[in-house]
């Protein structure tokens, strides 16, 4: 071809070698770029491995409760379960030391426990009202400071001391019983008694809510493996510190004073506060920045030790309540939740036939209530450790059989047949234990309830889910009440011997405290079942949603006339 163009075939040539070698090039660069790509694309996996695996570091940092960052969480359902065990103890006597009347010692308590009716409230503000910065830590610390402050107010503006005699002499080793009681001038009026344990009230449950939100949030990064876990270690850390408290509160009540009690109720919130100061939650606006950088960088939400918390107006937040409570897995398991617990109904005559017929003391009564507090701590215990992967319905399914068993020893404890035992250690066998499986079924129901929480609402939507359960276990012993009149369980019928009205009474309660077997369908097995509930038919459905949302609002209405008439007219609903 050369030649036939008149070219010299030399330069031909060359001119070949030439575009062989630029093919060559070609093909070399191509190769190159090829090992280019593949070599970003095994760098990116690289990346993305290792920020997978930050990523899962991070996340069970956040769940390590013993961190300096999350302490705060633990100590706070510790210090509840503590301050629960010491101010039950103090209002159960106190108030009739400064010669309060039965009616207005039911008023101190009834005021101390109200404000716990108000945790939605708590919940809505966590959620929505970010106080410096903040949506969590800055609440739970000013829950904590309102708490303290108020208690330090009655500690510092009072005096608590008490003086005990006996027959003119000195007498602090004699129970309470037989000793003569005397007040100084400037003890605590009643009315300033009980405000203060309300606001006190007020702050506790205002930092347990808020603390219940930080769990709820936590909750969704653990592994389905040790699913529930995390709030299993919290409620079992609040039930060790009331049995702990309980059990040593008499006794400092006795041989310290009073004193002594509100000095604890007024240090132990603030010993909390440091560690609170140092719980991991970033600002709201870094939160948010680092939300749009990790999804730049393909990561989750979860990122940080803290979940990042959508910022919602009050419209919307109550918007997604309102889908959440529509959903059939949560009206469904929740109403199994409310009639359970609503139908908890035990004898309200029965302390009056341990007094009366069988001749238990104070400490017998408290020694009860003491061993049921250890049984309730060790009840969350084996929960934890031995069934936490079992089926919710079969866990129920379980203690309802037991409350049966025990029931049946009410019954022969009235006619007498005791086995042998003591009547003390018959009734300490029947009233402890239906305590113990308390405490096992407790467990199960609070982390279903964090399952159904909308993210972003946890403050909320955990908030009202268990004002469901509280509404429900507060209307319960009103019911108990009403039930007196039917037959007569009054205290002369039992002075008198007369204890088939007892008897009869008991029968009943025990017949409705099993009646939820009838309905144990409506509570899922495990949280798959749970979650199956939202694509059954009548999911979505307005109408559940409606139902749920009005039981819940119509049962806070009846708390708070319940607690009302507890103040202004004691025993309105009868008495033993």
């Amino acid at each position: 071809m050369c030649q036939e163009n008149g070219v010299d075939k030399s330069n031909c040539m060359c001119q070949e070698q030439h575009e062989s070698h630029d093919n060559r090039d070609d093909e070399s660069q191509s190769l190159l770029t090829t090992n280019q790509f593949v070599s970003s694309y095994t760098d990116e996996q690289s990346k993305g491995k290792r920020r997978r695996s930050t990523q899962s570091k991070t996340e069970l940092a956040s769940l390590d409760l013993w961190r300096l960052q999350n302490l705060a969480i633990p100590l706070s359902y510790l210090a509840v379960g503590t301050l629960q065990g010491l101010f039950r103890t103090f209002l159960n006597v106190y108030p009739l030391n400064l010669g309060a009347s039965e009616a207005q010692q039911t008023t101190c308590s009834t005021l101390a426990t109200l404000p716990a009716a108000f945790k939605i409230i708590y919940g809505f503000s966590s959620d929505l009202l970010p106080l410096f910065g903040y949506r969590r830590k800055s609440h739970l610390f000013l829950g904590w400071v309102l708490a303290s402050v108020v208690m330090g107010s009655l500690w510092l503006t009072s005096n608590l001391t008490l003086q005990r005699l006996d027959n003119g002499t000195s007498a602090a080793s004699t129970t309470m019983s037989h000793s003569v009681v005397i007040v100084p001038d400037d003890a605590p009026s009643l009315v300033q008694l009980s405000w203060t344990f309300f606001f006190f009230g007020v702050g506790m449950w205002y930092a347990d809510a808020t603390a219940d939100a930080v769990v709820a949030e936590k909750a969704r990064l653990e592994p389905e493996a040790i699913r529930g876990s995390l709030q299993a270690t919290c409620y079992v850390l609040r039930f060790f510190g009331l049995m702990i408290s309980a059990s040593i509160s008499t006794y400092l009540y006795s041989t310290v004073g009073p004193q002594v009690i509100v000095r604890a109720l007024t240090w132990i919130p603030c010993l909390i506060l440091p560690f609170v100061w140092c719980l991991a939650e970033a600002r709201e606006e870094e939160q948010q920045n680092q939300d749009s950088d990790r999804r730049g960088r393909g990561l989750s939400d979860s990122f940080t030790a803290t979940p990042f918390i959508k910022k919602h107006s009050l419209r919307d937040q109550w918007d997604e309540i309102w889908r959440t409570v529509c959903s059939r897995s949560v009206w469904e398991p929740m109403a199994f939740i409310y009639v359970f617990n609503l139908l908890q109904v035990s004898n309200a005559a029965w302390r009056q036939f341990l007094v009366t017929v069988l001749g238990f003391t104070e400490a017998n009564l408290n020694t009860l209530l003491v061993v049921s507090y250890v049984l309730v701590y060790f009840g969350t215990i084996m929960y934890k450790y031995c069934l936490l992967q079992t089926s919710w319905r079969l866990i129920y399914q379980g203690c309802l059989v037991l409350n049966l068993v025990f029931s049946a020893m009410q019954l022969l404890l009235i006619r007498g047949h005791t086995l042998g035992l003591s009547p003390f250690v018959f009734a300490l066998g029947d009233d402890a234990f239906a305590e113990f499986l308390n405490g096992v079924q407790f467990l199960p129901t609070v982390i279903m309830m964090v399952s159904l929480c909308p993210p972003g609402s946890e403050g909320a939507s955990y908030a009202m889910f268990t004002t469901v359960m509280n509404s429900a276990l507060m209307i319960s012993p009103a019911i108990s009440s009403l039930l007196l009149g039917i037959w007569d369980v009054s205290k002369d019928a039992l002075e008198k011997g007369d204890l088939d009205g007892l008897f009869n009474l008991s029968l009943l309660t025990t017949v409705i405290q099993i009646s939820p077997l009838l309905f144990l369908g409506w509570l899922p097995r495990d949280r798959k079942e749970l979650e199956a509930l939202a694509s059954k038919p009548f999911s979505g459905s307005p109408i559940g949603g409606g139902i749920f949302l009005s039981v819940l609002f119509c049962s806070m209405a009846w708390t708070f006339v319940v607690a009302i008439l507890n103040i202004v007219r004691p025993n309105w609903a009868g008495g033993s």
